[in-house]
């Protein structure tokens, strides 16, 4: 069963707790006063509702750009892909997450592994984009 639905037209807004300050990565600085304000997730990675969809990724062919096995990506197909955007596109029927990039002229996607080849995407055959990863959230 869904939970509760916003009126048609609107999204549920969720409202969580956002700290005032960053967290630091190198050297550790002194917590202020943590709750500052509040922060809508759905506002925060989701531009194109109508348009956006969660996947879950299955293999380590991005781990090399930070996208692991597991991860939850948001997809929006309503942006424009180009080159340099990690990508899903749909070959020969099925999903596969790459960074789209231009090779001599032609569209071609490619991994963020070594293991794995290139893929050319050819005019006339089932390869397409279906939309641009936007976000990869994963556990730690």
């Amino acid at each position: 069963m869904l939970g509760p639905q916003p009126p048609p037209g609107q999204r549920l807004r969720l409202l969580l707790p956002l700290a005032g300050t960053t967290v630091a990565a190198g050297f550790p600085s002194p917590a202020d006063d943590y709750v500052e304000s509040r922060i809508d997730l759905n506002e925060a990675l989701i531009r194109h509702p109508s348009s956006t969809f969660f996947l879950r990724v299955s293999g380590d062919s991005m781990r090399g750009a930070g996208i692991l096995d597991g991860d939850l990506l948001v997809v929006d197909r309503a942006v424009e892909p180009r080159a340099g955007l990690v990508v899903v596109a749909v070959i020969e029927g099925a999903f596969t997450l790459k960074h789209l990039r231009r090779h001599r002229g032609r569209w071609r996607l490619e991994a963020a592994h070594p293991d794995y080849p290139p893929l050319e995407l050819g005019d006339g055959d089932d390869s397409r984009i279906w939309g641009v990863a936007i976000h990869a959230i994963h556990s730690l």
